[in-house]
Protein backbone atom coordinates (compact mmCIF):
# COMPACT_ATOMS: atom_id res chain seq x y z
CA UNK A 1 0.00 0.00 0.00
CA UNK A 2 1.42 3.49 -0.81
CA UNK A 3 1.69 6.09 1.60
CA UNK A 4 -1.22 8.27 -0.18
CA UNK A 5 -3.41 5.42 0.84
CA UNK A 6 -2.12 5.08 4.32
CA UNK A 7 -2.64 8.56 4.88
CA UNK A 8 -6.25 8.45 3.94
CA UNK A 9 -7.16 5.21 5.80
CA UNK A 10 -5.57 6.60 9.04
CA UNK A 11 -7.85 9.95 8.49
CA UNK A 12 -10.37 7.73 8.11
CA UNK A 13 -9.62 5.86 11.58
CA UNK A 14 -9.41 9.08 13.35
CA UNK A 15 -12.54 10.71 12.03
CA UNK A 16 -14.42 7.64 13.25
CA UNK A 17 -12.83 7.22 16.67
CA UNK A 18 -14.72 10.43 17.68
CA UNK A 19 -17.92 9.96 16.68
CA UNK A 20 -17.53 6.02 18.02
CA UNK A 21 -16.86 7.59 21.49
CA UNK A 22 -19.94 10.45 21.66
CA UNK A 23 -22.31 7.23 20.56
CA UNK A 24 -20.83 5.16 23.41
CA UNK A 25 -21.34 7.64 25.56
CA UNK A 26 -25.14 8.73 24.75
CA UNK A 27 -25.77 4.88 24.87
CA UNK A 28 -24.54 4.51 28.35
CA UNK A 29 -26.29 7.82 29.65
CA UNK A 30 -29.40 6.75 28.12
CA UNK A 31 -28.80 2.96 29.59
CA UNK A 32 -28.14 4.69 33.06
CA UNK A 33 -31.24 6.71 32.66
CA UNK A 34 -33.57 4.12 31.86
CA UNK A 35 -31.95 2.47 34.74
CA UNK A 36 -32.66 4.80 37.04
CA UNK A 37 -36.41 5.02 35.73
CA UNK A 38 -36.48 1.81 36.87
CA UNK A 39 -35.52 2.95 40.19
CA UNK A 40 -36.24 6.44 41.26
CA UNK A 41 -40.31 7.02 41.77
CA UNK A 42 -40.26 10.48 39.83
CA UNK A 43 -38.46 9.22 36.91
CA UNK A 44 -40.42 11.45 34.46
CA UNK A 45 -38.55 14.45 36.14
CA UNK A 46 -34.94 12.89 35.08
CA UNK A 47 -35.68 11.00 31.87
CA UNK A 48 -36.89 13.84 29.62
CA UNK A 49 -34.71 16.74 30.51
CA UNK A 50 -31.78 14.15 30.69
CA UNK A 51 -32.60 12.47 27.37
CA UNK A 52 -33.11 16.42 26.07
CA UNK A 53 -29.10 17.22 27.19
CA UNK A 54 -27.54 14.15 26.19
CA UNK A 55 -29.33 15.51 22.62
CA UNK A 56 -27.78 18.83 23.36
CA UNK A 57 -24.26 17.75 24.26
CA UNK A 58 -24.32 15.38 21.61
CA UNK A 59 -25.18 18.15 18.95
CA UNK A 60 -22.43 20.24 20.61
CA UNK A 61 -19.62 18.25 21.01
CA UNK A 62 -20.60 16.64 17.17
CA UNK A 63 -21.23 20.55 16.03
CA UNK A 64 -24.42 19.16 14.62
CA UNK A 65 -27.22 21.42 14.17
CA UNK A 66 -29.74 18.83 13.78
CA UNK A 67 -29.35 17.16 17.15
CA UNK A 68 -29.76 20.27 18.53
CA UNK A 69 -33.66 20.24 18.05
CA UNK A 70 -34.46 16.94 19.36
CA UNK A 71 -32.41 17.64 22.62
CA UNK A 72 -33.91 21.55 22.59
CA UNK A 73 -37.50 20.31 22.08
CA UNK A 74 -37.18 17.49 25.22
CA UNK A 75 -35.35 19.62 27.21
CA UNK A 76 -38.21 22.41 26.55
CA UNK A 77 -40.54 19.59 27.62
CA UNK A 78 -38.84 18.03 30.21
CA UNK A 79 -38.45 21.34 31.94
CA UNK A 80 -42.17 21.81 31.46
CA UNK A 81 -43.17 18.34 33.38
CA UNK A 82 -40.66 19.45 36.07
CA UNK A 83 -42.21 22.58 36.77
CA UNK A 84 -45.92 21.77 36.88
CA UNK A 85 -45.39 18.84 39.33
CA UNK A 86 -43.13 20.91 41.53
CA UNK A 87 -43.10 24.56 41.56
CA UNK A 88 -46.26 25.60 40.24
CA UNK A 89 -48.01 22.29 41.53
CA UNK A 90 -50.92 24.52 42.51
CA UNK A 91 -51.42 26.23 39.10
CA UNK A 92 -54.82 25.91 37.75
CA UNK A 93 -55.27 23.98 34.19
CA UNK A 94 -55.05 26.81 31.81
CA UNK A 95 -52.25 28.31 33.79
CA UNK A 96 -49.98 24.42 33.54
CA UNK A 97 -50.91 24.37 30.14
CA UNK A 98 -49.27 27.61 29.76
CA UNK A 99 -46.47 26.95 31.51
CA UNK A 100 -45.48 23.65 29.31
CA UNK A 101 -45.93 26.06 26.56
CA UNK A 102 -43.84 28.52 27.65
CA UNK A 103 -41.22 26.18 28.49
CA UNK A 104 -41.28 24.52 24.96
CA UNK A 105 -41.11 27.78 23.68
CA UNK A 106 -37.47 27.92 25.90
CA UNK A 107 -36.24 24.94 24.12
CA UNK A 108 -36.56 26.15 20.51
CA UNK A 109 -35.04 29.64 21.43
CA UNK A 110 -31.87 27.12 23.23
CA UNK A 111 -31.80 26.04 19.73
CA UNK A 112 -30.87 28.89 18.26
CA UNK A 113 -28.54 30.17 21.14
CA UNK A 114 -26.24 26.47 21.07
CA UNK A 115 -26.65 26.92 17.11
CA UNK A 116 -24.09 29.71 17.12
CA UNK A 117 -21.31 26.79 18.47
CA UNK A 118 -22.21 24.16 15.69
CA UNK A 119 -21.34 23.61 12.29
CA UNK A 120 -21.34 27.12 11.59
CA UNK A 121 -19.72 28.48 14.25
CA UNK A 122 -20.57 31.91 15.02
CA UNK A 123 -23.67 31.83 12.82
CA UNK A 124 -27.04 32.14 14.68
CA UNK A 125 -29.65 29.41 13.57
CA UNK A 126 -32.69 31.58 13.53
CA UNK A 127 -35.60 29.50 12.35
CA UNK A 128 -36.67 28.06 15.66
CA UNK A 129 -37.67 31.36 16.98
CA UNK A 130 -40.57 30.59 14.37
CA UNK A 131 -42.24 28.13 16.56
CA UNK A 132 -40.44 29.10 19.79
CA UNK A 133 -42.05 32.51 19.24
CA UNK A 134 -46.07 31.02 18.58
CA UNK A 135 -45.42 28.55 21.88
CA UNK A 136 -44.15 31.02 23.60
CA UNK A 137 -47.38 33.25 22.49
CA UNK A 138 -49.93 30.22 23.12
CA UNK A 139 -47.82 30.10 26.58
CA UNK A 140 -48.64 33.91 27.44
CA UNK A 141 -52.06 33.48 26.64
CA UNK A 142 -53.34 30.55 28.27
CA UNK A 143 -51.14 31.83 31.79
CA UNK A 144 -53.90 35.23 31.59
CA UNK A 145 -56.57 32.92 32.43
CA UNK A 146 -59.76 33.46 31.04
CA UNK A 147 -59.57 36.50 28.91
CA UNK A 148 -56.65 34.22 27.27
CA UNK A 149 -59.21 31.70 26.91
CA UNK A 150 -61.56 33.79 25.32
CA UNK A 151 -58.92 35.41 23.13
CA UNK A 152 -58.21 32.21 21.89
CA UNK A 153 -61.47 30.87 21.46
CA UNK A 154 -62.07 33.96 19.61
CA UNK A 155 -59.03 32.90 17.16
CA UNK A 156 -60.15 29.22 16.83
CA UNK A 157 -63.33 30.73 15.19
CA UNK A 158 -61.86 33.71 13.40
CA UNK A 159 -58.78 32.21 11.43
CA UNK A 160 -60.19 30.80 8.73
CA UNK A 161 -61.76 34.26 7.91
CA UNK A 162 -58.23 35.76 8.18
CA UNK A 163 -57.04 32.85 5.50
CA UNK A 164 -59.88 33.75 2.87
CA UNK A 165 -59.02 37.67 3.19
CA UNK A 166 -55.48 36.73 2.47
CA UNK A 167 -56.44 34.58 -0.50
CA UNK A 168 -58.42 37.34 -2.00
CA UNK A 169 -56.35 39.66 -1.32
CA UNK A 170 -53.33 37.83 -3.20
CA UNK A 171 -55.40 36.60 -6.41
CA UNK A 172 -56.83 40.62 -6.63
CA UNK A 173 -53.06 41.87 -6.21
CA UNK A 174 -52.48 39.40 -8.67
CA UNK A 175 -54.78 40.53 -10.90
CA UNK A 176 -53.97 43.93 -10.99
CA UNK A 177 -50.43 43.40 -11.47
CA UNK A 178 -51.16 41.63 -14.79
CA UNK A 179 -53.68 44.24 -16.13
CA UNK A 180 -51.22 46.72 -15.80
Amino acid sequence: MNTTNQNQVSEADTSRRPRGWIAGGILILIGVMSLLQQIVDMSYLIFLPGLGLIFLAWGLLARKTGLLIPGGVLAGLGLGTYLIESPFLVLGEPAKGGVILLSMAAGWGLISLLSLFTEGAGKWVAWPLIPGGILALLGGIMMAGEPGLQVMEYVGKGWPVVLIAIGLYLILRRRDATES
